[in-house]
C-alpha cells in the first residue's frame, strides 16, 4: 500500500492551491478519527481521504473529477480498492457507497468545508473556538458557505448512520487535532 508520505507527495505534485491541500488533510483527519472509532485500518481510510481530490485542479469539473484521476492513481501504484473508494465519493461515477469507508468519505468530505468556513469567520480564526452550536447556526444560514450543499451533506451523513450533530462534533474534534496543519490555529 502507498505510504502517507508518498500520497502527500502525489497531492503536492498535482495541487497548487493550499486550501485544497488543507481540505484533503481535514478529510483525512476525520477519516482516521472514524477508522479508530470503528476499529478499521486508519492508514487505508486516511489514504483514500488524502487522495480523494488530488485531481481537482487538473480536472476541475464534475465530468472529469475523479474519473480522469483514476488512471493517474493506477500508474502510481495505488491499489484498485482505494481507487474505487475515491471514485465512490462522486455520485456520477456509478461506484456504490456500499462500505463503511465509502459512506464515511462521502459524509466527511463537504462538512469539513463548512467547519473550516465557520472557523474562518471567528474573530480568532481558530478552529479551537468553534463548537457544534456554531456550525449548527451557520448550517441554517443558507447564504453562508452557499456552495456547501446541505441536502447532499444530510444524505451522506444519514447513509453513514451517525446523527448529524454528533457527526459534526466528531469531524470538528478530528480537525481540531491538526489545527496547525489546517492553518486554523488562530491569530
Amino acid at each position: 500500500m502507498m505510504t502517507r508520505e508518498e500520497a502527500l507527495s502525489l497531492v503536492r505534485e498535482f495541487v497548487n492551491n493550499e486550501n485544497l491541500v488543507r481540505h484533503m488533510l481535514a478529510v483525512e483527519a476525520a477519516m482516521r478519527w472514524y477508522a479508530r472509532k470503528l476499529g478499521e485500518d486508519q492508514d487505508r481510510w486516511g489514504l483514500a481521504a488524502l487522495l480523494h481530490d488530488f485531481d481537482w485542479e487538473i480536472h476541475p469539473d464534475l465530468e472529469g473529477h475523479p474519473i480522469k484521476g483514476a488512471p493517474i492513481l493506477r500508474e502510481r501504484g495505488v491499489e484498485e480498492e482505494i481507487i474505487q473508494d475515491i471514485l465512490s465519493h462522486a455520485d456520477r461515477t456509478g461506484v456504490p457507497r456500499n462500505t463503511p469507508l465509502r459512506k464515511a468519505l462521502a459524509a466527511c468530505d463537504e462538512i469539513t468545508g463548512l467547519i473550516t468556513a465557520t472557523a474562518l469567520v471567528r474573530p480568532s480564526r481558530s478552529i479551537m473556538d468553534v463548537e457544534v452550536s456554531s456550525v449548527k447556526k451557520k448550517w441554517k444560514d443558507r447564504s453562508f458557505a452557499a456552495g456547501a450543499n446541505r441536502e447532499e451533506m444530510d444524505e451522506a451523513i444519514e447513509a453513514f448512520g451517525v446523527e448529524k450533530w454528533e457527526h459534526v462534533g466528531n469531524v470538528l474534534t478530528a480537525m481540531q487535532g491538526i489545527a496547525e496543519e489546517l492553518g486554523l490555529a488562530g491569530v
